[in-house]
C-alpha cells in the first residue's frame, strides 16, 4: 500500500471523545443481580449490543460470559487448568502471573445456565485508566478454523502475518481535557508497516507529554512474557490478546520532568535517550529466564476442550478474592517504576501443542521492536 494512502487513512481514523458513561446505547439501565455492562471496554463483545458480553459484578470483579461451544468450554477449562489448586507444575504458575486472577464461574440465580467466567478487573486500582487491547500473533484463526473463517479472519487484516499483532482498541486518557479518546477496531486495521508505530504511540500520548515511564514499563512486562513463552512448547495460543493498562494521572515528578525536558539542549535529549536506553537494555536483559518443565499434569483435548480437574464456583470465591485485595493494598505501597499492567487475554482458541509458539513469539518481538522505536523518537 502507497505509504501516503496508508498515512491519510491514519489522519481519517480519528479518535471519539467520551465524558462521563462509556455505556452502550441502551444499556444505561442494564442490570443483572447488581450487575452493569463494564463501562470501560475498547475491545470484544459488548453487553447489550452482541449477543455475549461482559460485565462488572458488585464485589468488583469482571463477568466475562461464556461463548458458545467449543470456544466458551475450551476457554473456561484452561483458566480452571492454570489455576487449579492442586498442581505444583511450574509452567502454569509462572503463567499464572501473567493472566488475571480467575475465580472459577457464576450464574444468576434468574439464569442459572447462563455461565460467566468471573475474572480480576486489572483496571479496578487505577483512577483513570488508559486500556489498550492488542491480538497478537500471525495467525487469528486456529488450525480447526474452516476455510470460510480463515479466509474471512485474513481479510479483516491481511498484513496480520507480516506484523504479527493488531490493535483492537484503545482509550487514552487526555489530561488537559479531563476527557478519554477511544479507537475501535477499525483504527486498528488501518494501521499498515509505514504507520504501526505512530499509531500505536498514541496510546502512550496524553495531550502533553508522550509517556516515556509506561513505555518503559510495559517493554519489561512485555519482556516477561516473551520469556514464558520462549520456555515453553505445550500450548499454542490463537486470538489471544495483551491487555495493556497505565495510569492515566501523571505523577508530579513527571509533569516537572517534562517541563525540564523541554528546556534541555537537543544534544543533551539525544544524550539523555541513549542513556534511558542503555538502561532498559540492561533490565531487560537482566532478567532471569525461567524456563518450563513438563510434569505429570498433562492437557488433553477431546472435541476442543480441555480436560481439568474439577471446575471452581465463582459464586464462592469471596474469600480469595479478599486475600488478593489485602495483598494489592500491600504492595500498593511498594514504589514501582510506573503504575502499567500487561496481562494475556482471551483464551478461547488455545490448543496443546510440541512445539514452540512460533507465530505468537514472532508477534511478541515485532511488538517489543515497535515499542522500542517509540521510547527512541
Amino acid at each position: 500500500m502507497d505509504s501516503s494512502v496508508a498515512l491519510g487513512r491514519l489522519e481519517l481514523a480519528r479518535p471519539v471523545t467520551t465524558r462521563g458513561s462509556c455505556l452502550p446505547e441502551g444499556a444505561q439501565g442494564a442490570h443483572l443481580n447488581g450487575c452493569v455492562p463494564l463501562s470501560h471496554q475498547v475491545a470484544g463483545h459488548k453487553y447489550g449490543v452482541d449477543k455475549v458480553g461482559i460485565l462488572q459484578h458488585p464485589d468488583g470483579t469482571v463477568l466475562k460470559q461464556l461463548q458458545p461451544p467449543p470456544r466458551g468450554p475450551r476457554e473456561m477449562q484452561f483458566y480452571s487448568m492454570v489455576y487449579a489448586e492442586d498442581h505444583c507444575d511450574p509452567c502454569l504458575v509462572d503463567l499464572q502471573a501473567q493472566l488475571p486472577k480467575y475465580y472459577g464461574t457464576w450464574s444468576s440465580p434468574d439464569a442459572p445456565t447462563d455461565l460467566y467466567l468471573k475474572l480480576e478487573d486489572v483496571t479496578r486500582r487505577f483512577q483513570k485508566p488508559c486500556i489498550m487491547d492488542v491480538k497478537i500473533g500471525q495467525k487469528s484463526y486456529d488450525p480447526f478454523a474452516s476455510q470460510e473463517k480463515r479466509e474471512q479472519q485474513i481479510r479483516k487484516y491481511p498484513l496480520m502475518e507480516e506484523i504479527g499483532f493488531l490493535v483492537l482498541g484503545m482509550r487514552v486518557y487526555k489530561v488537559g481535557l479531563d476527557s478519554f479518546d477511544t479507537y475501535d477496531q477499525h483504527y486498528g486495521r488501518g494501521l499498515v508497516k509505514d504507520t504501526i508505530t505512530e499509531g500505536l504511540s498514541k496510546f502512550f500520548y496524553n495531550g502533553d507529554i508522550l509517556r516515556k515511564d509506561a513505555i518503559t514499563a510495559s517493554i519489561l512486562k512485555v519482556q516477561k512474557i516473551l520469556q514464558w513463552f520462549e520456555g515453553q512448547s505445550r500450548f499454542n495460543f490463537y486470538a489471544s490478546s495483551l491487555l495493556f493498562v497505565y495510569e492515566g494521572i501523571c505523577a508530579p515528578s513527571l509533569v516537572s520532568q517534562s517541563l525540564r525536558d523541554s528546556q534541555i539542549a537537543p544534544e543533551a535529549c539525544e544524550q539523555n535517550n541513549n542513556i534511558n536506553q542503555s538502561m532498559i537494555l540492561s533490565t531487560i536483559y537482566s532478567l532471569h529466564k525461567k524456563s518450563c518443565v513438563r510434569s505429570h499434569y498433562q492437557a488433553k483435548q477431546d472435541n476442543g476442550v480441555w480436560s481439568c480437574s474439577q471446575q471452581p464456583n465463582g459464586n464462592r470465591g469471596l474469600a480469595r478474592l479478599e486475600e488478593d485485595r489485602k495483598e494489592s493494598k500491600s504492595e500498593a505501597g511498594q514504589e514501582t517504576v510506573s503504575d502499567v499492567e500487561v496481562k494475556m487475554i482471551d483464551f478461547a482458541h488455545v490448543f496443546p501443542s510440541d512445539v514452540p509458539d512460533q507465530g505468537y513469539i514472532y508477534g511478541l518481538k515485532n511488538l517489543l521492536k515497535v515499542l522500542h522505536q517509540i521510547l527512541e523518537e
